[in-house]
């Protein structure tokens, strides 16, 4: 029996969520990548702690949903696998990109994106895709893909973009040797210039650094 693997390309929809409302007024634009496990809608629950005046997030869905237990009643979702992982990274960042037009992009400048735990290396690849000069990028959480150089973020330095490193002390998911070799990493893609802000505590998300971001 001969067995072979085709591929093949369709159009699919997905949704996104959003927070707050966009103004003249609004002082911060967040495009915030969720982590594995979480639905959008639930993952922006924890930006609430933020002025609604000052801000406006935007958040893209991970495409792949899956029940989080046996009951089959919990819905989470994953940004990839393992699996054709390259051709996945593909689609994922043409549906970001979508996004990003769609919230009218060309009249957003300098915005702050977000990525937390699974959601750091679609940030990462769709900020050195889009050459996006945005005001912060924030790496909370999570692990930082092999592939990059320091090259693929030069441009971040001539926009003055803040580059911050954030994880709990007591993650589960980052041993002390793993959070020496994505520091590490991070270090060497964006100089010592990046801040490094580290938390008693464990894979969360944590309002008082939220609120600190959105200064």
């Amino acid at each position: 029996m001969k067995k072979a693997t085709k591929t093949i390309s369709y159009q699919s929809t997905n949704s996104y969520e959003t927070l707050y409302e966009l103004s003249e007024d609004t002082k911060n634009v967040w495009i915030t990548f969720h982590g594995m496990g979480y639905l959008a809608r639930y993952f922006l629950r924890h930006f609430q702690v933020l002025d609604e005046k000052d801000n406006y997030l935007i958040a893209p869905q991970a495409p792949s949903k899956y029940y989080l237990d046996t009951a089959f009643k919990n819905v989470g979702a994953s940004w990839l696998t393992r699996e054709d992982t390259v051709q996945e990274v593909g689609n994922v960042l043409n549906y970001v990109d979508k996004v990003w037009e769609t919230e009218n992009a060309g009249n957003i400048n300098n915005p702050i994106i977000f990525g937390f735990s699974q959601g750091v290396s679609i940030a990462l690849r769709w900020c050195a895709r889009q050459r996006i000069p945005c005001k912060k990028l924030v790496l909370y959480a999570g692990g930082i893909p092999n592939e990059f150089t320091k090259n693929d973020f030069a441009f971040l330095s001539a926009a003055g973009t803040e580059v911050i490193l954030v994880y709990g002390e007591d993650d589960p998911f980052l041993s002390p040797g793993r959070i020496a070799t994505e520091t590490e990493k991070a270090t060497a893609l964006f100089g010592p210039a990046m801040t490094i802000v580290s938390f008693k505590g464990e894979h969360e998300l944590r309002p008082e650094i939220l609120l600190e971001i959105a200064k």
